[in-house]
């Protein structure tokens, strides 16, 4: 057998790939998947694993990814850890790209999975001087030329004309249309509040990018899920008579999304309400408060965040580019979480309202599960109000 014949199928005939930054830089690296020329807002995750989830999270939606680990797709993929039905970043880029997956749960090979749904990837390119860059000078629009000439001068200017995600409502392209119920529990359950369906406590979730992980752990704790549209009035809220809203996670620029922030100001009070993330972020802007936009944002599993009231360490999953201005918030609302690492506000809750809302990914897929009590409380809320 000749030596070419032993070396892995995209090391054989590698297509070339240029990464620009709009900032100046230009990265090298190969492509896989679809060809093309592709440009969003570079961000990046430094979670060892979980690609797959962090793929089919609609909060990439508009942003090219930049995966920290070293090796990706070695595990393949599979339907239960999708956390939606499509792929959202617009771009992957990656050091290695594994295309033999090594896993009893793989279904499908990964590279084949990413050119079937028309996805651009990046591979063999230097991803820790890509993260050194956005760390320095904060996440910046680019562009992952995959096709056709590799011309540095022109993938600059095309990175200069790239767009970010600042007053962009991405979140109503990612939600759903129409309302929906969902029933499914986590396939690894957790302990339930609730088996009896007959017994399960109704909660309307506002879809602006929700993760099944989410869903799943409402039905885990005991409700039953009713999944409804940004665009949802707070009188059809009410009407589904609820025990509790969730504001869901989502992509974008929160002060875009005007219309869910009326939404979250006519629902505050009447009803327990968790918000997550982008939920979170909303909710911030309805009690008063202003978001503003992090260097290069949160994106990865092993952040620690300190619970004020009790002194516990979560270490937690985020992703988002957002964050609430604790200065600007009314004295009434509580800060309950904040960031070790840079002391951003990861909490915030109203009692009187039995309002409360965290910044984090309480679900994690991927990540660790510290957070996971937040919907055991969420659920005591809605029970408690219920009586």
């Amino acid at each position: 057998m000749k030596a070419e014949h032993l070396l892995p199928r995209l090391l054989r005939n590698p297509r070339p790939a240029i990464l620009a930054l709009a900032d100046g830089s230009i990265f090298r690296g190969y492509a896989a998947g679809t060809p093309a020329r592709v440009q969003g807002e570079v961000v990046f995750n430094t979670a060892m694993t979980g690609y797959q989830e962090m793929l089919t999270d609609p909060s990439y939606h508009g942003q090219i990814l930049c995966l920290t680990t070293s090796h990706v797709g070695q595990v393949g993929v599979n339907s239960l850890d999708a956390e939606s039905d499509r792929i959202w970043p617009r771009a992957l880029i990656v050091q290695d790209l594994d295309v033999e997956p090594s896993s009893w749960r793989s279904e499908e090979n990964f590279e084949g999975w990413l050119e079937d749904r028309k996805v651009t990837v990046g591979w063999g390119f230097d991803v820790r001087s890509i993260v050194r860059r956005l760390r320095e000078n904060g996440a910046v629009p680019g562009v992952l030329i995959a096709e056709g000439e590799m011309n540095s001068e022109l993938a600059l200017r095309e990175s200069r004309e790239a767009c970010g995600t600042d007053g962009c409502d991405l979140a109503s392209e990612v939600a759903c249309s129409e309302s929906y119920r969902w029933s499914d529990g986590p396939w690894r359950s957790p302990s339930h509040h609730a088996t009896d369906n007959d017994a399960a406590l109704p909660v309307v979730v506002i879809d602006l990018g929700v993760k099944r992980s989410t869903l799943r752990r409402l039905v885990a704790e005991g409700f039953s899920v009713e999944v409804v549209p940004p665009t949802t009035t707070a009188a059809e809220v009410l009407n589904r008579k609820p025990s509790g809203i969730l504001f869901s996670n989502g992509p974008g620029d929160p002060a875009a999304v005007t219309r869910v922030r009326t939404l979250a100001e006519e629902l505050l009070g009447r009803l327990p309400i968790l918000g997550i993330c982008l939920g979170h972020q909303i909710l911030g802007l309805a009690l008063g408060g202003r978001t503003e936009k992090l260097p290069f944002g949160h994106h990865g599993g092993n952040h620690p965040v300190r619970e004020l009231a009790t002194g516990r360490v979560l270490i937690t999953a985020q992703n988002h580019n957002y964050a609430v201005d604790e200065a600007s918030l009314p004295r009434e609302v509580e800060v309950t979480h904040i960031n070790l690492i840079d002391a951003t506000v990861e909490g915030i809750a109203l009692p009187r309202l039995a309002f409360e809302a965290v910044q984090f990914h309480p679900e994690a897929a991927p990540g660790p599960n510290d957070a996971a009590g937040l919907f055991s409380r969420f659920f005591d809320r809605c029970r408690e109000a219920t009586r």
